[in-house]
């Protein structure tokens, strides 16, 4: 990897770190207070998490003017599919097999992680990386 994705990775990285705070903060606050199964706790707080982290990202590591509409639509695409692959997979080590609910929300976030920066980078952005003016002098 290019020293310049090494640093677009590590911008993702740490953005996504925000979004995990939110994520794992509403997690917390739903499981905790309302005590429900781990599956809408999850899904609400991956929701909130996602929203962040594509807003911020999209400005901040890939430094996109790619039409919003449209990569939040390759977006979704992708949480078609991670959301109920890992929701069950949540679900079923959390409430059947009885890991802990925490290190399954953990594990799911590094999963994501690395699976969304590969797909935003290479999918959602493939084209329409550094087009929006604003890294113009940095990251060179």
């Amino acid at each position: 990897m290019s020293p310049k994705e090494t640093t677009r990775f590590l911008k993702f990285t740490l953005i996504s770190a925000s979004a995990g705070i939110i994520e794992l903060g509403s997690f917390t606050l739903l499981n905790e207070l309302l005590h429900w199964r781990y599956w809408p706790c999850y899904l609400i707080a991956l929701t909130m998490s996602v929203l962040w982290n594509f807003t911020i990202n999209r400005r901040f590591t890939f430094h996109s003017n790619a039409n919003v509409p449209k990569a939040m639509a390759l977006v979704v695409l992708y949480y078609l599919f991670f959301t109920p692959a890992s929701t069950w997979l949540g679900d079923w080590l959390a409430e059947d097999i009885g890991w802990n609910e925490y290190l399954v929300t953990a594990c799911m976030m590094i999963l994501n992680l690395i699976t969304e920066f590969a797909y935003q980078r290479f999918v959602v952005y493939r084209n329409k990386v550094d087009t929006n003016g604003e890294q113009v002098g940095k990251d060179k």
